[in-house]
C-alpha cells in the first residue's frame, strides 16, 4: 500500500513540474542567440563610445557596417541550419566563386553574351547540382560531411581557375555592366534603399529577408523540427519517420543556392568576377553560426 502511495505522489510531483511556469527570463537566457545578441550590443557601445566621432554613429556609418554583416549573414545562415541538422559545408566559398564567373562569363558581351538572367538560372542550377552532389555523397558514403565538402572546395576552386583561364585567357573577368538585362538585376542585388537620406544596401533586405525565413522555418514548420531532429540523433530520427536523408540533402542545397545569392549581388554590384573570389568564406560563415549559439555537435541553434 505504501509502494502505491509513494508511485502515486511520484506521479503528482511530475505532473506538478510540468505545470510549474518557466521563469521568463530565465526562458531568455537559455535561448541560443542570446549570448551574441548581447555580444553584439556590447561590441556596438563600445565602437560608439571609441569610433562615435568618427562617423561610426552616423547613418553613412550603419549602411557600410551592415552592409558587410548582410553579406556573411547570407551565408551564415544557412550554414548554421546545416550545422544545427549536424553537417558542415566546406564548399560555400568555393561555390561563391564558381557561380560569380558563370555569370560573367556567359553574360558578359566580351564572352559569350547571353542575357544576365539566363546566366543567372546557370549558375543557380550548377548551385543545386553542387548542394544535391554533396549531400548525396555525405549520406550515402557515410563520410564526414567535413571531409567530403574540404574535398569540394578544392575540386570547385581548381576547376574554376582552370575553365577561367582555358575560356578566356585570364582570372578575373569583367563587363557585367554592358550585359542584357543588367539594369533589372541591379535594382534587384545592388540597388540603394533611400533610409534618412542615405542609401542603404539592398542585401540588408535580402539578408533580413533569409533571417525571417529560417526562424520561420526552424520554429513554425515540421521541417524546422526535422532539422533538430536530424542533427541531435539522426537513427532515433529515422525511427519515429523522420527523412534524414532528404532533410540533410536540402540543406546542403540551401547552402549552395545562398552561396549562388551571394555570387549574384557581388557580381551585379562589381560587375566583375575572379578565381579567388568566396575564399575563406566558410570559415567565417562556420564562425559566425557557432559565435551566433549554434553548436558543433548540431541540434542546437537559431537562425537569429
Amino acid at each position: 500500500m505504501k509502494v502505491t502511495q509513494g508511485g502515486a505522489g511520484s506521479v503528482a510531483a511530475d505532473a506538478n513540474e510540468r505545470l510549474l511556469r518557466v521563469n521568463p527570463l530565465r526562458r531568455l537566457l537559455i535561448r541560443p542567440e542570446t549570448g551574441a545578441v548581447t555580444g553584439s550590443i556590447a561590441v556596438w557601445i563600445f565602437f560608439a563610445i571609441v569610433a562615435g566621432s568618427s562617423g561610426f554613429l552616423s547613418v553613412k556609418g550603419a549602411s557600410n557596417y551592415l552592409s558587410v554583416a548582410a553579406e556573411l549573414a547570407i551565408q551564415a545562415v544557412p550554414v548554421a541550419l546545416l550545422m544545427i541538422g549536424g553537417e558542415f559545408d566546406l564548399s560555400v566559398g568555393s561555390t561563391v566563386g564558381v557561380c560569380s564567373l558563370i555569370i560573367v562569363i556567359l553574360s558578359g558581351p566580351t564572352y559569350y553574351g547571353l542575357n544576365i538572367w539566363i546566366a543567372i538560372a546557370v549558375a543557380l542550377l550548377v548551385a543545386v547540382l553542387i548542394g544535391v552532389t554533396n549531400g548525396y555523397i555525405v549520406m550515402r558514403t557515410g563520410l564526414p560531411s567535413f571531409i567530403v565538402t574540404l574535398g569540394s572546395l578544392y575540386i570547385l576552386r581548381g576547376a574554376a581557375t582552370g575553365l577561367t583561364v582555358l575560356l578566356t585567357g585570364q582570372t578575373e573577368v569583367s563587363g557585367l555592366d554592358q550585359a542584357s538585362g543588367y539594369p533589372l538585376a541591379h535594382a534587384l542585388f545592388a540597388s540603394n534603399i533611400p533610409i534618412a537620406g542615405q542609401g542603404f544596401p539592398i542585401e540588408i533586405i535580402w539578408c533580413l529577408v533569409l533571417v525571417a525565413l529560417a526562424t520561420w522555418v526552424l520554429l513554425g514548420t515540421p521541417f524546422g523540427n526535422w532539422i533538430f531532429g536530424a542533427g541531435g540523433d539522426a537513427q532515433a530520427a529515422r525511427n519515429i519517420g523522420v527523412p534524414v536523408m532528404r532533410v540533410k540533402i536540402l540543406l546542403f542545397v540551401t547552402t549552395a543556392v545562398c552561396s549562388c545569392l551571394l555570387a549574384i549581388i557581388q557580381v551585379v554590384t562589381f560587375t566583375n568576377a575572379d578565381v579567388l573570389r568566396g575564399t575563406d568564406n566558410e570559415f567565417l560563415a562556420i564562425t559566425a553560426a557557432v559565435v551566433g549559439g549554434v553548436l558543433l555537435t548540431g541540434g542546437y541553434g537559431s537562425a537569429i
